[in-house]
């Protein structure tokens, strides 16, 4: 009899709260859509899994040992669903390392992050005006992503553009560290002079990014740039991931992979 597994596949976090609402909550969701699979969790971010290790003497699996042990454990079938925010250099590493198990395996499949496709970036433009269905149009919301040197890295610009066509033109992307980076936030902020600035992360966590390069205060934050400028703002240190909603895209996305 065929034994299934469900690996889900996350950047990680040392933030053991924020973990709980995003991550964790992803997994579950995964899980309750899959029941005849046994969940397994991988996480891709070496610098995170050594703090833990260290810190916290907490070890998470990485996506080889995680293929390893479903092999140790019997399992023949595996659907991957990574809780990544897009192609990038992170996803397409774990591609290729899990392919590469390809033949210890009867069936790997492997589902798109969470911007994969252009009906992606429409479901996640839904999504976040439904998350802020609130702001006010003498306000403005600055969504701040990760960024990657990846050529995947255009659908931010996409997004931002997205959200304008929609009659939302107060919603505005930007990222940490590739294009657009904050001039253009800042532009729109002193084109609009919005009463006050919205700070969220476009990111499946609310950690480090969040934390320090979107709301700290330190002098090159986000937040401390733009109240150097003259504007108010307030920070929803909210990840992604603490959405249901955004659970239902992953989960339609592994439904997807599983079908092929």
């Amino acid at each position: 009899m065929e034994k299934k597994g469900l690996l889900v596949v996350s950047f990680g976090t040392s933030y053991e709260n924020t973990r709980k609402r995003t991550i964790d909550a992803i997994e579950s969701a995964l899980q309750e859509a899959f029941p005849d699979r046994i969940l397994y969790r991988a996480w891709t971010s070496r610098r995170i899994l050594k703090k833990l290790e260290e810190t916290e003497g907490i070890h998470y699996d990485t996506i080889q040992e995680a293929m390893e042990r479903m092999i140790s454990e019997g399992v023949t079938d595996v659907l991957v669903q990574p809780t990544h925010m897009l192609n990038g250099l992170e996803n397409v590493t774990m591609t290729e390392l899990i392919l590469g198990y390809r033949e210890r395996f009867s069936s790997i499949r492997i589902g798109n992050p969470l911007l994969a496709e252009e009906k992606d970036l429409e479901n996640l433009a839904e999504e976040v005006t439904e998350m802020y269905s609130n702001l006010r149009d003498q306000d403005m919301l600055a969504l701040m992503g990760h960024g990657s040197p990846h050529i995947s890295d255009g659908v931010y610009e996409k997004l931002d553009e997205l959200f304008r066509k929609k009659g939302h033109p107060n919603i505005c992307v930007g990222t940490v560290e590739q294009e657009p980076g904050f001039e253009g936030i800042l532009k729109r902020a002193q084109q609009r002079r919005p009463e006050k600035i919205l700070l969220a992360p476009l990111m499946i966590v609310a950690g480090d990014h969040a934390l320090n390069d979107l709301t700290g205060e330190g002098e090159d934050s986000w937040k401390s740039m733009l109240t150097g400028n003259g504007f108010e703002t307030v920070s929803v240190l909210k990840g992604l991931g603490e959405y249901p909603n955004i659970h239902k895209l992953f989960v339609s996305h592994a439904r997807q992979a599983e079908k092929i």
